[in-house]
């Protein structure tokens, strides 16, 4: 049985704006543990399997980190106001909709829920040269989340060579998920 759920006019997209209706519960109802993000993407995944409104082939658990392990998000709720949280990782979905637009879905954001791709990571993530040379160059690793027996060192891992899924930069996984580029 397929769970109804209000359309989200999606705004500030011209005249290509969507009616997009989100994967999810609204982010109150989503399950959620505090600094345990890739716990609450397994359980939006688990969600998405069971109520079986999308395909879950079109949702990608993103593994955000760098070498360094120091990642800076914006738009988080852990540091309110215009400062970045500096993560060791951070996981959230991103839903690549058969309609043409991605979403992300995370739930410590101050961004809004689901966040159409192009906003999420216009706010959430700001260009190279803005910031410490250390924070620079995150990577975004991609997996199906729900058949993977691995471990999670090997999710957080930005090394190519380890696990498996694709290890995007900032640049190629804005060109490869983002409305501009497509």
């Amino acid at each position: 049985t397929r769970r109804r759920v209000p359309a989200l006019a999606m705004e500030g997209n011209g005249p290509t704006a969507v009616h997009y209706q989100p994967a999810s519960p609204p982010r109150d109802a989503c399950v959620y543990s505090s600094c345990y993000c890739e716990e609450n993407i397994w359980k939006l995944c688990e969600y998405i399997k069971n109520h079986d409104q999308y395909p879950l082939q079109e949702c990608y658990a993103v593994f955000i980190s760098n070498e360094r392990k120091m990642i800076p998000i914006w738009k988080q709720q852990a540091r309110p106001g215009d400062g970045p949280v500096i993560w060791d990782y951070h996981v959230v979905l991103l839903h690549v909709s058969s309609g043409g637009q991605s979403f992300i879905y995370d739930l410590d954001t101050v961004l809004p829920f689901p966040c159409p791709f192009d906003t999420y990571v216009e706010d959430a993530f700001k260009s190279d040269d803005d910031i410490h040379p250390q924070f620079r160059s995150g990577h975004f690793f991609f997996i199906f989340f729900l058949d993977s027996k691995m471990n999670l060192n090997d999710f957080i891992s930005m090394d190519p060579e380890v696990g498996w899924g694709a290890v995007y930069t900032l640049s190629e996984f804005t060109h490869r998920f983002g409305s501009k580029n497509c």
